[in-house]
């Protein structure tokens, strides 16, 4: 509807208009089904679409997609009224839902706020938002580390220490694909297909549950332990782009960069940083992020930069001054430095400052004639 009253040269459909529209589909007769769900949700529903729209139009987001069924099935009770949570027994009560039993992973501490309920890999799931006073948290240490974020390494610190890769897409990557094979030779919506199907989804969130569970546990850690983390701004969808190309221009080393690209996307560092970002906040620590360029090309001991410091992908030897030293580890102990220039004098690492950086030392390199016409005047004396 947005999407034809666009084309015809209308104004964009707020929420009050739709949640009227909304009404008439309940009441009608092409659309029974919107009766047997309780109303709350669907005007969220509708509350959710308009906001998407409002980021895309203000540039913030890109436009919103379709919500095919079954990806990320959800939806959300907002009005806390509604909600009736009886911890004692495992249980809770949703409108049209009726009282449910559920297993407790964590107490529910505060006032109830909306609840979501949403399926995944075949079984169902609420995860419930309350509201609540928390007292100013202190970081229970005093330490700064800096994180260089590898393949080889997942995550090698500044003090020498790391963390190996867990890489559980790897690792279940040849029974992936072995269902997948299976599951294109059936009849597309067949019994058979369906029960291919669900051994495939079972598999990803097998794949995607032990990814988490290794970075709750490694993010846990480094926050408890630690009062300030520098981590690189890492592009990820930048970094993890298909090098195909296209037919009039073949992209070069393809494979090889698929390969690489799985092994990103493994690693899950996106993930990493969130949690990272949230669990500081609330042990009272900080977390900073610095550009990575040249964090494994600088001499932490001289601060000589050039690419003949990292020959080969482990080792850096520093051509000025001697120096060796692991090149992962090298690059976590620059970017714990650029993190204390950040925290102490405020400095700008942004990429907007090294685009800056790079146009001035290029114009430095190759002055143009009118550069060259300009200073002379000034060398004649």
């Amino acid at each position: 509807m947005q999407k034809t009253n666009h084309e015809a040269g209308g104004k964009f459909i707020g929420y009050v208009a739709m949640a009227k529209e909304l009404t008439v589909w309940r009441n009608g007769s092409e659309t029974p089904w919107l009766k047997e769900a309780p109303v709350h949700p669907l005007q969220h529903a509708l509350k959710d679409l308009e906001r998407a729209y409002k980021n895309f139009f203000a540039k913030r987001a890109d436009f919103p997609r379709f919500k095919k069924k079954g990806q990320r099935d959800s939806f959300r009770y907002p009005d806390p009224k509604q909600i009736k949570l009886d911890q004692g027994n495992s249980r809770i009560f949703l409108p049209k839902l009726g009282w449910l039993r559920y297993r407790n992973s964590r107490d529910v501490l505060g006032v109830v706020k909306n609840a979501t309920v949403s399926q995944s890999g075949g079984k169902w799931f609420v995860s419930i938002q309350t509201e609540r006073e928390v007292e100013q948290p202190m970081p229970s240490s005093g330490s700064a580390v800096g994180i260089d974020m590898g393949i080889a390494r997942f995550a090698t610190m500044s003090d020498g220490s790391y963390l190996a890769p867990l890489s559980s897409f790897k690792k279940h990557e040849t029974r992936l694909r072995r269902y997948q094979r299976a599951m294109s030779r059936k009849q597309k919506f067949s019994n058979n297909w369906k029960k291919a199907k669900a051994k495939v989804q079972r598999l990803h969130t097998r794949i995607g549950n032990a990814r988490r569970d290794y970075l709750h546990k490694a993010t846990t850690t480094i926050s408890q332990n630690h009062a300030m983390v520098c981590i690189e701004d890492l592009q990820v969808r930048n970094m993890s782009q298909s090098a195909a190309g296209s037919a009039e221009q073949p992209g070069k080393n393809v494979r090889a960069k698929s390969g690489l690209n799985k092994a990103i996307l493994d690693q899950g560092w996106f993930e990493f940083r969130r949690q990272l970002d949230y669990k500081l906040a609330w042990a009272g620590g900080w977390l900073i992020t610095v550009p990575p360029h040249n964090t494994s090309r600088t001499c932490p001991v001289c601060g000589h930069i050039h690419a003949d410091n990292r020959k080969t992908q482990a080792t850096f030897a520093c051509v000025q001054c001697g120096y060796e030293e692991n090149a992962d580890v090298v690059g976590a102990i620059n970017i714990l430095a650029r993190g204390h220039r950040v925290a102490a004098c405020g400095e700008d690492v942004s990429r907007a400052k090294l685009a800056r950086a790079k146009r001035a030392a290029s114009a430095k390199q190759e002055p143009t004639e009118a550069t060259l016409s300009s200073l002379a005047p000034l060398r004649a004396p």
